[in-house]
C-alpha cells in the first residue's frame, strides 16, 4: 500500500471517516478487498455515491488507461466490506450496467467534474460498481 493511502486510511479512522486534503468534504469510504491473485487483504480509500441499493464506487484510477487493482479484486472476490464513518458493513459488489450505470455515472460527473476528465484521459468506460449490504 502506498504511503499516501496509508496516511488517508489513518486519518479516516482517527476522525470518524473525515479527512482533509483532496478528499475534504467529499464522501469517502474504505474498501476492504481480497487480492485477486495474492488472496491478501487490501484496503483502499475511495470516493462513493450513495445509491438506493447501497454505495457506488468508480474505477477511474485517476484517468489511467487500465482498471484499478481493487476492481480486479472485486471481480474475483465480490464479497467485501467497507468502512463508512465509524461503521463496518459487509457488502457484495456487482457491476452496474445500462441505464443504472449511466444514471450513477452522470450524477458523479455532475457532482465532481474531475471524473469527466478522468474518463476523457482514460479512453475507456469507467466501471461503476455497486456495493450492496449483505
Amino acid at each position: 500500500m502506498s504511503d499516501w493511502n496509508t496516511r488517508v486510511i489513518e486519518e479516516f479512522r482517527a476522525n470518524g471517516g473525515r479527512v482533509g486534503g483532496p478528499f475534504q468534504g467529499r464522501p469517502l469510504l474504505l474498501l476492504h478487498t481480497t487480492g485477486a491473485r495474492s488472496g491478501a487483504p487490501r484496503v483502499t480509500p475511495l470516493m462513493y455515491q450513495t445509491v438506493d441499493s447501497g454505495y457506488a464506487v468508480f474505477g477511474s484510477k485517476g484517468g489511467a488507461p487500465s482498471h484499478p487493482d481493487w476492481y480486479h479484486n472485486l471481480v474475483a472476490h465480490p464479497d467485501a466490506s467497507i468502512e463508512v464513518g465509524g461503521d463496518v458493513i459487509g457488502v457484495r459488489a456487482r457491476l452496474a450496467s445500462g441505464e443504472e450505470r449511466e444514471r450513477i455515472w452522470t450524477q458523479q460527473k455532475a457532482d465532481y467534474a474531475f471524473f469527466a476528465e478522468y474518463e476523457r484521459r482514460a479512453g475507456r468506460e469507467i466501471p461503476v460498481l455497486v456495493l450492496e449490504p449483505r
